[in-house]
């Protein structure tokens, strides 16, 4: 299933590494939302890709632009591997039920059990904006996420 681009962004409620509930319409009326969804914590291509945003993040997340990075792993794993790598935006748990907000975004992989690289922009309406889907082994292209949050 690929979401509309013009369209309402599912909404969805869920914990950050520190246990503390992070809304998606939360944001609405006060941020753009990049939301990044990766298969597993530690793994290497998904620890690049967040390293590469940490490095640069004052891109993706500002005054105007919050980065929300999920996966399917539990909560203390998503802790530990947020401290580990020094992230400083929000690693949400799409653990429990088991990929549901992969599921509502269309980029939960049944047969593996996790979210495949998929790349939302949201607008400050809770408005889908642009959007890309990336297999489990294929990088993410930072540039084309810049240029996505340049055209809201």
């Amino acid at each position: 299933m690929s979401l509309t681009l013009g369209n309402p962004a599912p909404d969805f409620s869920t914990l950050d590494q520190h246990g503390v509930e992070t809304k998606l319409s939360a944001f609405r009326g006060e941020k753009n939302v990049v939301l990044l969804f990766y298969p597993f914590a530690f793994s290497g291509i998904c620890t690049g890709e967040l390293c590469a945003i940490r490095d640069d993040l004052s891109a993706f997340q500002n005054d105007d632009v919050q980065l929300l990075a999920i996966s399917s792993d539990p909560m203390f794993a998503q802790r530990a591997f947020a401290e580990q790598e020094g992230y400083k935006f929000p690693v949400l748990t799409d653990f429990w039920p088991h990929g549901a907000i992969a599921k509502s975004y269309g980029v939960f992989d049944e047969a593996r059990g996790c979210a495949v690289r998929g790349t939302f922009v949201i607008d400050k309406a809770g408005i889908l904006r642009w959007q890309i889907v990336n297999g489990l082994g294929d990088a993410r292209n930072l540039v084309e996420y810049k240029a996505a949050l340049a055209a809201i």
